[in-house]
């Protein structure tokens, strides 16, 4: 593509904004044109705002750090400076998402990274490479919201991120129960080590409504589109439990399957290895390549060692053995701030470009 988009970032002071700041400051088609924070941000220079609270390995860039903050409320100013926004606010929920959708009423395409427009059944919840056939309910939503050229489109959850898409390529084989246990990075709530000292040496049992979107949001993204909506798929039922651990970046999960039909364990792996989704296909600037690979190693994948797999997008999956209870078993990974946050939302982005959904003013 030859076009660049002008992109804002609202909600670009805290983790996840960050982290779309350093992602798209090489990007081949996207250009930061906007930042948006919290009032007590705005009108600062964007390196004013994340003074002492800058999270990434490498300091902002020259050309954003100079950028006057924008207050997240003027949708007029935001709506005038960019073609389409990330969204990463940290607002509650009906805040959030009377705010997502002034910006798409007024025309902005957002690509949100919030929960709050997630089970809305006209806002398609998109992991690029599982369920990209969901965009055109964005149409039925623009019609609902009274615009031609805004809509919100959604990340899932980062738990998600790691064990979905390692069972989309298995779905042939009927995926019937699935028990998952997520180990999460404490950037998957806005920390680091020097802000959370209660997680050093310790394990926090409880994130607040984690095990609720872990078992709902697959079902949605498995879901068949509709005329009414995306319906989410009625199986498989997944029980999750969700943890937080000592990590400063990625997700880990371990899964126990049941299938209708089951298939062999060689026929497990070479779904995985097979796997050539449509934004690989289409060689989109952040897609992975291969999306998903298989460790053969014992004690593989490990959170440190192969988070930034596919620069951070892609999801090491191992460990794949029989289960006394269900099936199978295996263990899955993902960095949560790239593929589970900012990068996903950066493909889905340009998934949506290409597809003529995000377009230049």
């Amino acid at each position: 593509m030859e076009l660049t988009y002008r992109a804002g970032i609202v909600g670009a002071t805290g983790m996840v904004g960050q982290r779309l700041v350093t992602l798209l400051e090489n990007h081949p088609w996207f250009r930061i044109a906007a930042v948006a924070a919290s009032k007590s941000s705005s009108g600062k220079t964007y390196a004013q705002a994340v003074e002492g609270r800058w999270a990434m390995p490498s300091p902002p860039p020259e050309q954003i750090a100079a950028l006057t903050v924008l207050d997240a409320s003027d949708v007029g100013a935001i709506a005038s400076s960019c073609d389409f926004l990330f969204c990463a606010i940290n607002l509650n929920k009906e805040d959030t998402l009377a705010l997502e959708e002034s910006y798409a009423r007024a025309g902005i395409p957002v690509i949100s990274n919030n929960k709050a427009a997630r089970m809305l059944p006209d806002v398609p919840m998109i992991i690029p490479e599982l369920n990209p056939h969901h965009a055109p309910v964005i149409e039925r939503q623009r019609r609902r919201l009274g615009t031609r050229t805004g809509f919100i489109a959604v990340k899932p959850n980062c738990s998600v991120q790691c064990y979905a898409p390692a069972l989309h390529p298995l779905m042939e084989f009927r995926p019937e129960k699935v028990f998952v246990s997520t180990y999460q990075a404490i950037s998957g709530g806005g920390k680091t080590f020097a802000s959370y000292p209660d997680i050093l040496d310790n394990i926090i049992p409880y994130i607040p409504d984690e095990e609720e979107k872990s078992e709902r949001e697959p079902l949605k993204i498995w879901g068949d589109l509709t005329a009414e909506g995306i319906k989410p798929a009625e199986a498989p039922v997944i029980s999750a439990q969700c943890v937080r651990v000592p990590v400063s970046d990625g997700h880990l999960a371990t899964v126990s399957v049941k299938f209708t039909n089951k298939p062999s364990m060689k026929d497990i792996i070479e779904r995985w290895r097979a796997f050539e989704p449509l934004p690989q296909r289409w060689n989109l600037p952040s897609a992975p390549k291969p999306f998903l690979q298989y460790m053969e190693e014992p004690d593989r994948p490990q959170t440190k060692l192969d988070r930034d797999f596919g620069q951070g997008m892609g999801v090491s999956v191992g460990r794949l053995r029989e289960d006394a209870i269900f099936d199978y078993r295996f263990v899955a990974l993902s960095h949560n701030t790239i593929r589970g946050a900012a990068g996903g939302g950066v493909l889905t982005a340009e998934l949506l470009a290409r597809e003529g959904y995000i377009t230049k003013k």
